[in-house]
């Protein structure tokens, strides 16, 4: 069903950074660092998976979504909606039902066997294609995805994640210059906003958690090794 109700952008910030503190989807550890796939350390970490084992939850954050991408991209803007694989599939299906329009996912690599290929359901020639992702950090692993979408001689103009790091410089200029756009519910200072409010975790903690925010690269070499 499509959602009729439009919250402001920053009441879908607060809301939605509260749901993902509230379901435990953000860890904080200055003390023992997580290790990103980077290889480097940070003391943030979040799991967007674990939402789609709360209904109501993921209820409310999907119509966010729709809401999001209607009133910033346009309510006729799309035609197809593609998940990333995997995180990315099953918040795109939930998007999809909403918008009522075709559901299509997108292969990391070909699969190797069979046709090879990186989009599987039907997407076709001309479509407008929207790629929904659980989050986005520097912006780099859409472009491989929007990349394969277009072999089809579809669109990519857009992509909407519900979670956007928005520490590391120049990653909403990198998806532009590749033509692309950025919709997105909350970002880490929206989260670090609400754990403040909310007295989520102990002052030190959240002091660390903001110097990294603000000079990430810096606490990393840092900490490094």
């Amino acid at each position: 069903m499509i959602p009729s109700s439009y919250p402001t952008k920053e009441e879908i910030a607060r809301l939605s950074a509260r749901m993902l503190l509230e379901v435990r989807a953000v860890h904080f550890n200055a003390e023992t660092p997580f290790i990103l796939s980077s290889g480097l350390p940070s003391p943030t970490y979040i799991d967007c998976r674990k939402l789609i084992s709360f209904p109501r939850i993921r209820s409310a954050l999907m119509d966010f979504l729709a809401v999001t991408v209607m009133r910033e991209a346009g309510f006729e803007a799309f035609d197809n909606i593609a998940g990333g694989e995997t995180a990315g599939i099953p918040f795109a299906a939930m998007v999809a039902e909403r918008l009522a329009l075709p559901m299509t996912y997108v292969r990391k690599k070909p699969k190797g066997h069979g046709r090879g290929a990186r989009i599987e359901g039907v997407m076709t020639e001309g479509q407008r294609v929207l790629l929904v992702e659980d989050l986005t950090t520097d912006g780099g692993s859409k472009l491989s995805f929007v990349d394969a979408i277009r072999e089809t001689g579809a669109t990519c103009a857009d992509t909407a994640v519900i979670f956007y790091y928005d520490i590391f410089e120049g990653t909403e200029a990198k998806l532009a210059a590749h033509g692309v756009a950025l919709h997105h519910l909350c970002t880490w200072w929206d989260v670090l906003a609400e754990a403040r409010a909310q007295g989520s975790f102990d002052a030190a903690t959240l002091a660390d958690v903001e110097a990294f925010l603000k000079a990430p690269r810096d606490w990393q070499e840092a900490r490094k090794g």
